[in-house]
């Protein structure tokens, strides 16, 4: 997979690290813009719209956990890939609640860093022909991250617009926790099927009209779950 005109956006503030991501990058065929900080990186990311992140989480002004948390309140659900220099477990876990899809310790070998860019970019575009789906009474629109129930609005995280899209994708078939966690979370997150069935629960309160006897997230006992419109 070379870059195919994908941008990436790095929010990364020293200098060296920042011109070594640009050039092999750029090297793979990406196409790279650059910020220094974080609050530069959020405002980046609103107005440039880049397919993938690579954010640091030290940094000045607002670190990379913040920017994160903004972005993803936001409803921006761009793969994002924090890099952090602290090996505390705890903060690794925080940046993947708050919505980071993967991370990477420093110092980091540049090949892992691609293969890591490339798998995300993979798994995003297995899914991203599905641009709306309608059923029953609720229409989701997951490029304008809009859901209506009733045409009413629906607040889903974008988490849950990557969950209920990937479902979506597989409609009709089986889809096992360890899938979704695969597809959704990532390969080197922390959540555990439990997490997977915790945000199954909370999309079923926004779209199922009876949660107790769900219509279109359907368990499947001992495998994972269905999707069906």
């Amino acid at each position: 997979m070379r870059g195919d005109g994908y941008v990436i956006a790095i929010i990364e503030d020293e200098e060296l690290i920042r011109k070594s991501l640009v050039m092999n990058l750029e090297l793979e065929g990406f196409k790279v813009v650059t910020a220094q900080d974080g609050e530069e990186g959020v405002n980046l990311i609103t107005q440039q719209k880049p397919d993938l992140i690579i954010m640091d989480v030290m940094m000045p002004r607002k670190d990379g956990l913040q920017a994160c948390r903004e972005i993803r309140v936001a409803g921006i659900s761009t793969p994002l890939i924090l890099l952090t220099a602290r090996s505390s477990e705890v903060d690794k876990v925080l940046g993947l609640d708050l919505g980071a899809d993967d991370y990477l310790a420093k110092p980091f070998g540049m090949l892992e860093l691609i293969a890591r860019v490339k798998a995300l970019l993979r798994r995003i575009q297995r899914v991203t022909s599905i641009d709306e789906i309608r059923f029953s009474n609720v229409v989701v629109d997951f490029k304008a991250y809009r859901a209506l129930r009733d045409s009413e609005p629906i607040e889903l995280s974008a988490r849950e617009y990557r969950l209920l899209r990937y479902l979506v994708s597989k409609q009709g078939n089986v889809v096992t926790r360890d899938e979704l966690l695969d597809e959704v979370w990532g390969y080197n997150s922390y959540p555990t099927t439990r997490t997977v069935d915790n945000h199954i629960a909370r999309l079923r309160q926004k779209i199922e009209s009876n949660i107790d006897e769900p219509q279109h997230i359907l368990t499947v006992h001992g495998v994972g779950y269905k999707f069906v419109a």
